[in-house]
C-alpha cells in the first residue's frame, strides 16, 4: 500500500477542513504549509491590488516564506497538495513548498478549495518547482462531502 500526505496551505479555514476530511477517508498523514508570517485578513484584500497577496500574486518569482520545512517527503508515495485558488492558480506560497523538498519520482494529486473559478494554469505553473514530479490536477471542492472525497479518492488511486 501506498504511504499517503495530504500537504495543505489555508489562508482561512477552508482549505483546512477539505484537508483533514481527505486525510481522514485516505488513512494519510496530514501536513499544514504555514507561511512564516501569518496573512491577515487585509493581506488577503484581493481588491486592493497593495495587500500581501496581490502583490505575492503578481510576481510569480515571489516566494512567501514557510515557517518549517519537515515533512519529511522522502516517507510518501504520494502527495496530495491542497491550497485555495488564488488568481486562477496556486498561491506562490505552494511553490515554495514544492521548491523546499525533493520530489523526484512523486505523484501529487492536487486539489483546491474556490468560490467559482476552476484550476486555471497551475498545474503549468506548478511544475518548474517540481520538475522530476507527476503532477495530476485533481479537483475542485466547494462544499466538500465525505462521500463526494471518497468516490474523488477512488478516482485517483
Amino acid at each position: 500500500m501506498k504511504k499517503k500526505l495530504v500537504a495543505y496551505f489555508s489562508a482561512s479555514g477552508t482549505t483546512k477542513k477539505v484537508a483533514e476530511m481527505i486525510a481522514s477517508a485516505a488513512e494519510a498523514d496530514l501536513y499544514e504549509i504555514v507561511p512564516k508570517q501569518a496573512y491577515s485578513k487585509a493581506d488577503l484584500n484581493w481588491m486592493d491590488k497593495k495587500s500581501r497577496s496581490s502583490v505575492e500574486m503578481s510576481d510569480k518569482k515571489y516566494r512567501p516564506e514557510i515557517k518549517d520545512t519537515d515533512a519529511h517527503i522522502e516517507r510518501y508515495d504520494e502527495i496530495i497538495l491542497g491550497f485555495p485558488i488564488w488568481w486562477y492558480v496556486a498561491p506562490t506560497i505552494i511553490n515554495t513548498f514544492l521548491e523546499s523538498y525533493d520530489f523526484s519520482d512523486k505523484k501529487i494529486v492536487l486539489f483546491a478549495t474556490s468560490g467559482g473559478s476552476g484550476f486555471g494554469n497551475t498545474v503549468r505553473e506548478l511544475k518548474p518547482s517540481a520538475e522530476s514530479a507527476m503532477i495530476k490536477e485533481g479537483k475542485i471542492f466547494n462544499r466538500a462531502t465525505e462521500q463526494e472525497i471518497e468516490e474523488w479518492l477512488k478516482r485517483i488511486s
